[in-house]
């Protein structure tokens, strides 16, 4: 009786494995390799990308002369030390004002906007309100407004609240980020369980205190992203500036390699060169120290 039960079971225990050792090894890291024509493609599109950042960089590294004199893919004679200096001592400093101006209008208005979209993301996933799906299409449609579109409202905003021409003018409107509303909705609703919710009401806690030590944690992951994505969306910010500042000493450093590109015949190219090179440093640094962050589990963080 039991052979008999061992014969009907055994043909049914083997199959699986047998296939898989059928199968050469080769065959599977044949099947795993990536294509010729992918591996082409995607060198392509890898060179496209990186050598406008090579010429840059050979580029800030000459003299003006050696700029137009010699290949502009390879280096010269080496001057980076000496465009900085020249950089850093134009119009009194002018540029490393730009460049602070720069950093805190994007350092402040990312971080804010961040918090302001973890805080608007979580409640309209979390909460029951009259209206809440309401409030999430208008954050929908913001979405796929045009930033220039809104320049003119934002500036006649600013004047009625004699903001204009002030740091305010740039990091007041930089605080709201539909999109990271949207991205952190999303997430929340996909990632916070309402059991650890109710688990931190039964021991006492309150709403406050849940965001601030539970769910700002489980979001981090998202958190990251739309910093990031706000930080080079400010950082990259030109229409609005242009329009609510007047004073040289408040513009961010676009505006001021604008200024200087197309305004005064008298700068040279060489720094013209070096200072873009030194404003998109912060982009690279801040994309490199973020990106493990972005990487979060959120069973993990929870």
């Amino acid at each position: 009786m039991s052979t008999g039960t061992v014969s009907r079971r055994h043909p049914t225990a083997e199959p699986a494995p047998a296939r898989r050792r059928s199968e050469p090894s080769h065959a599977r890291r044949r099947r795993r390799r990536p294509g010729v024509m992918g591996t082409a493609v995607l060198s392509v599109l890898s060179a496209y990308f990186l050598l406008p950042v090579w010429w840059l960089t050979v580029a800030s590294t000459k003299s003006s002369g050696d700029l137009f004199a010699t290949n502009g893919f390879w280096f010269a004679d080496f001057g980076l030390g000496r465009n900085l200096r020249e950089l850093a001592a134009a119009d009194d400093g002018l540029y490393v004002r730009w460049l602070l101006n720069t950093l805190l209008y994007a350092g402040v208005g990312a971080a804010g906007a961040t918090l302001f979209a973890a805080m608007a993301g979580y409640a309209l996933t979390k909460y029951r309100f009259r209206g809440r799906e309401s409030a999430f299409n208008v954050v929908l449609a913001a979405v796929l407004v045009p930033a220039p579109l809104l320049a003119l409202p934002v500036y006649l905003l600013l004047s009625e609240a004699h903001l204009v021409n002030t740091v305010w003018a740039v990091i007041l409107p930089s605080l709201v980020s539909p999109f990271g509303v949207y991205l952190c909705r999303v997430y929340a609703d996909s990632a916070v369980p309402n059991d650890i919710l109710e688990a931190a009401r039964l021991d006492g806690a309150g709403e406050a205190r849940i965001f601030f030590t539970v769910v700002l944690r489980i979001l981090s992951p998202a958190l990251a992203t739309v910093f990031l994505f706000q930080f080079t969306t400010v950082w990259n910010n030109f229409f609005l500036p242009l329009v609510t500042l007047s004073d040289q000493r408040l513009w961010p450093v676009n505006l001021g390699l604008y200024y200087w590109s197309g305004l005064k015949d008298h700068t040279p190219y060489n720094l013209l060169v070096t200072g873009s090179l030194l404003s998109v440093v912060p982009l690279i640094v801040a994309f490199l120290m973020l990106q493990r962050f972005g990487r979060g589990d959120p069973q993990r963080a929870a």
